[in-house]
């Protein structure tokens, strides 16, 4: 994958909602179980993408809220895997860059201490610019396939579950397909056989994410969670999920603005919205940008441990 720079322009007042309910009191797919007297907060959940070319996974785990001293964010992304495309085969497969493979091959240090605190940690899947994409698998025999590389990922390094983003997939090159109505479709049903205890999530986004029914099968209702993928603004996702599993608010952490930040906060709790995402979380110590929405998410400043 490369380097990507997103080119996304991307207080306790809700009650546990049906989302946070996930994240509460899970065991880590290691077995290992969550630090059980670790504080437990209310109010939204809140997400987390790292850029992992660039920042390490345990950033996540450095936030924790002044009151009470319950986590921040209640899910990490590993951002991100590939779908790729074989012109040999004439398949498409999922590839990890050098950067995903480390922190999967160091699940011991890089992925379990997130979630011995509680902290479920996904794995997004991006397109490559090969071609292939969630929305071009040629039969349903083919996607079925590509989500059996998803969740046996998924078992294999003891993730929480996959993200999917539908972006840079540039469909068409290497002789490849457009995107299809029943693609989609048939991947995410067949994901949810393979792990129905597991997240999936939507980044709202490309042809995918406009094609969430096919033959009578509508797949909303097999995601977890969708979100907003313009960071810096509110956007409603379009799927047919309850608002406790939604993110209309969407910030890029050190470059959304804090008051923005804030007002983005302020709006998911005031229309009862159960998700707050946030992307490009670095090392450095954002405390600062951070408690801007931990303030109006859970009536509490962010503190920063190293």
């Amino acid at each position: 994958m490369f380097t990507l720079v997103r080119r996304k322009v991307r207080t306790a007042a809700l009650a546990l909602s049906t989302a946070a309910t996930l994240l509460v009191g899970a065991t880590a797919a290691s077995g290992s179980p969550a630090d059980p007297g670790a504080p437990v907060k209310q109010g939204p959940t809140s997400v987390a993408y790292v850029e992992v070319n660039n920042n390490s996974m345990l950033n996540v785990g450095k936030y924790t809220l002044a009151n009470g001293g319950g986590n921040v964010f209640d899910v990490a992304v590993i951002f991100a895997a590939n779908i790729n495309y074989d012109t040999g085969t004439d398949k498409a497969y999922l590839y990890f860059n050098d950067n995903v493979r480390r922190v999967l091959d160091n699940v011991a240090t890089q992925i379990r201490p997130l979630q011995q605190k509680g902290i479920k940690v996904l794995l997004s899947v991006l397109g490559n610019h090969q071609g292939a994409g969630f929305a071009n698998f040629p039969s349903e025999q083919a996607a079925s396939a590509f989500a059996k590389q998803l969740s046996d990922a998924v078992a294999e390094y003891g993730l929480d579950g996959i993200d999917f983003d539908d972006e840079y997939a540039e469909y068409g090159t290497n002789g490849t397909a457009q995107p299809n109505d029943s693609s989609f479709v048939h991947l995410v049903t067949a994901l949810r056989a393979n792990m129905p205890d597991k997240i999936i999530s939507l980044y709202n986004i490309g042809p995918a994410a406009a094609r969430l029914s096919y033959g009578g099968v509508d797949i909303s209702s097999d995601f977890d969670y969708a979100w907003n993928p313009y960071y810096g603004t509110w956007q409603v996702p379009g799927i047919a999920l309850p608002k406790s599993r939604l993110s209309p608010a969407a910030v890029e952490i050190g470059r959304t603005s804090r008051g923005t930040s804030a007002d983005l906060a302020r709006r998911t709790v005031d229309e009862g919205y159960g998700v707050y995402l946030t992307y490009n979380l670095d090392g450095s110590d954002r405390s600062a940008d951070v408690s801007a929405f931990t303030r109006e998410l859970y009536g509490s400043d962010a503190v920063y441990t190293p």
